[in-house]
């Protein structure tokens, strides 16, 4: 790949987040249907021998901090590549239409 130590570094630290990603969704997606504390069952519970249902959703911190990561991640290069269309429709060497064009294309982007 490279001699650089720093190039490795980044390679490594890259794997393990990923590999620390899929650890979590393959632990999630081993289904016991008798717990109630697996994603895929409904979040209500109505026993049968009672008239009051309960909500046993049990969403967690490290589930909503790796939603959070995904998404970033995710919308990022289109929040980048939005600014910098709304960037280039402020030069002047391009033409009009093009500003028009690349003023539009980054709000959409970046909405």
């Amino acid at each position: 790949v490279t001699d650089k130590v720093l190039g490795w570094i980044v390679a490594f630290a890259t794997l393990g987040i990923q590999i620390g990603l899929l650890f979590v969704f393959v632990v999630a997606s081993e289904a016991n249907l008798q717990d109630d504390a697996i994603d895929i069952q409904f979040t209500w519970k109505c026993p049968r021998d009672s008239f009051v249902c309960k909500d046993t959703a049990d969403l967690a911190g490290p589930g909503w901090f790796i939603f959070f990561m995904l998404m970033i991640a995710n919308l990022a290069k289109d929040m980048i590549s939005g600014t910098k269309l709304i960037y280039h429709s402020s030069k002047v060497r391009h033409s009009r239409a093009s500003r028009i064009r690349y003023f539009i294309g980054g709000t959409l982007l970046c909405s």
